[in-house]
């Protein structure tokens, strides 16, 4: 289907100098942004629009326009009002149930994702994050009181004057944000793009949204389809490749959201300090899988192939001992035929790698250790199949790197203490996971060790639970979103303390000089004690 043809289509909006806007927009108080590709901060053409291929005359700002536009939107407060924000949520949920079929289609070209899969992984998610949003929408904008002691807490008896100081967390859209700004190619891009737009919308944000250019098809969509359902004033989609998001990171945001590997994640970091804009940073990593002698290892096996190893959150790898080897490795391989059939490559349920450079990178990490499980790939179908990997060495370059594929190297370790010295050495991952019928052992791995989130004997169902952040830690990355977590990380929390007119007779005692009566006045006013003077 072609996005020409959706219903509901508008014209293409019009630039503040009277001309049609680029179709690749760009800016905004926010950005949102997921792409583990190379972004360059400087070499950029001067004068070259994102996407548009026109050129301009030298030095021309091809964003410039797009975010004046955007912080104007801000500044005169149109996306601050409760009502505003939900028109915008109920917009992004008849999107994502309008498009359904379209965002199935796109993904099936880009990864050939399953009608199944991409309904679980994608549109539910993000639907649910909508409807979550639109349902408690009035009670996460409510302003935090905070507790006060008896300083603060003193007031006047004028008729003029509120009876104390209103102490408050007030909470303020951050400004201009691109938040999600790079959704990570390899995996989910309508759910990493999305999600953090939820959050970026109901905090009362303006947004420059830019997804992967490498999810060809989905970003398609996105940036042809997904402005039609919300207010121009306040959202862009930017699109184009390295050169394009540097020259747009060179610009001043409110807050960066950025989903993608740490070498990317790092530029991103860097172009942010000059601004000092705060940023949020989902990077990934190696997350490793303890499998414990005493369990049952089938559960392994799904997690690691959804969407053919491409998830930031999948197992990357699996620690156990050499006799759960021999136990687990039978066990993947009659999982593996019961979700794929004996031949994986004709099942419609396995994806396939999303382009030729990251088949080329798997296919060369299938000569580390040895195969003993699959291992068969097909480069003009981009097809790996379902593999694990043996007497792998920790210095191979299966274990230096993120895998995001359907690679599953095996580590022997001799006991639970190794496992957790071996994970304690490296970089703090994004997940860890740990299966084993003992909670002692359990709770152990837990509380040795690092990582953003943790699953014990169980994969991705805190996924769906958006009552739990997910967020990395150290290189995995920083902040976190899902839920109200999203909402918060797009809101500034800003600390307000309103004192009422006429007090400057108890104000007094803030002045000098200061004689001892008053200041053991002041430290007991300024103590814990509880306060009940108004």
């Amino acid at each position: 289907m072609s996005v020409k043809g959706v219903k509901g289509a508008v014209k293409q909006p019009r630039s503040t100098l009277g001309g049609p806007l680029c179709p690749r927009p760009c800016a905004g108080p926010a950005v949102l942004c997921g792409d583990r590709s190379c972004l360059p901060l400087s070499g950029s053409q001067p004068g070259k629009e994102a996407g548009c291929g026109r050129t301009g005359p030298a030095r021309m700002d091809p964003f410039r326009d797009t975010l004046q536009r955007l912080r104007e939107s801000f500044s005169a407060g149109r996306t601050r009002p409760a009502e505003f924000r939900a028109t915008q949520l109920e917009g992004l949920g008849r999107f994502l149930r309008d498009n359904q079929q379209l965002l199935q289609e796109a993904l099936a070209r880009d990864l050939r994702k399953s009608a199944f899969e991409a309904d679980i992984s994608e549109f539910l998610m993000c639907q649910t994050e909508v409807t979550l949003a639109l349902k408690n929408l009035h009670t996460w904008m409510k302003d935090e009181p905070a507790t006060k002691n008896l300083w603060s807490s003193t007031g006047s008896h004028h008729p003029s004057c509120t009876p104390a100081h209103a102490a408050e967390l007030y909470l303020h859209p951050e400004g201009a944000l691109r938040p999600g700004a790079h959704h990570h190619p390899l995996e989910l891009p309508p759910n990493l793009t999305l999600v953090p737009l939820v959050g970026a919308l109901a905090a009362g944000n303006c947004v420059v949204l830019k997804p992967s250019e490498i999810s060809t098809s989905t970003e398609k969509v996105l940036a042809e389809v997904l402005p039609q359902y919300l207010d121009q004033s306040c959202f862009a989609v930017m699109l184009g490749g390295p050169e394009e998001t540097g020259q747009l990171l060179e610009h001043k945001f409110d807050y960066i959201f950025f989903t993608g590997s740490p070498r990317v994640g790092r530029i991103v970091m860097t172009a942010a300090a000059k601004h000092l804009t705060p940023v949020t940073l989902e990077l990934g990593g190696k997350n490793p899988c303890y499998v414990d002698d005493n369990c049952d290892p089938e559960t392994v096996a799904f997690f690691r192939y959804l969407n053919t190893g491409q998830t930031c959150v999948a197992p990357d790898y699996v620690l156990c001992s050499p006799e759960m080897q021999e136990r687990l490795l039978p066990a993947l391989q009659s999982t593996i035929a019961r979700f794929f059939g004996e031949d994986p490559r004709s099942s419609p349920n396995l994806s396939r790698i999303i382009n030729d450079k990251h088949f080329q990178r798997l296919q060369g990490l299938l000569g580390c250790g040895r195969v003993a499980i699959g291992g068969q790939s097909d480069q003009s179908d981009r097809y790996i199949a379902p593999t694990v990997l043996v007497d792998v060495q920790e210095t191979e370059p299966v274990m230096q790197e993120e895998i995001f594929g359907p690679i599953l190297p095996i580590v022997n370790v001799r006991s639970l203490d190794e496992a957790i010295d071996f994970i304690n050495r490296r970089e703090k991952p994004l997940v860890l996971y740990a299966f084993s019928k003992s909670s002692e052992v359990v709770n152990e791995m837990l509380d040795r060790t690092s990582s953003g989130t943790f699953g014990g004997n169980d994969g991705f169902t805190y996924l769906t639970l958006p009552s739990l952040p997910l967020g990395g830690v150290g290189n995995s990355g920083m902040g976190r979103y899902h839920g109200k977590f999203s909402f918060n990380t797009f809101s500034h929390h800003r600390a307000c303390l309103l004192s009422p007119p006429g007090l400057e007779k108890l104000n007094d005692i803030h002045y000098p000089p200061y004689p001892d009566w008053k200041q053991r006045l002041v430290r007991w006013s300024l103590g814990p004690q509880s306060c009940t003077l108004l």
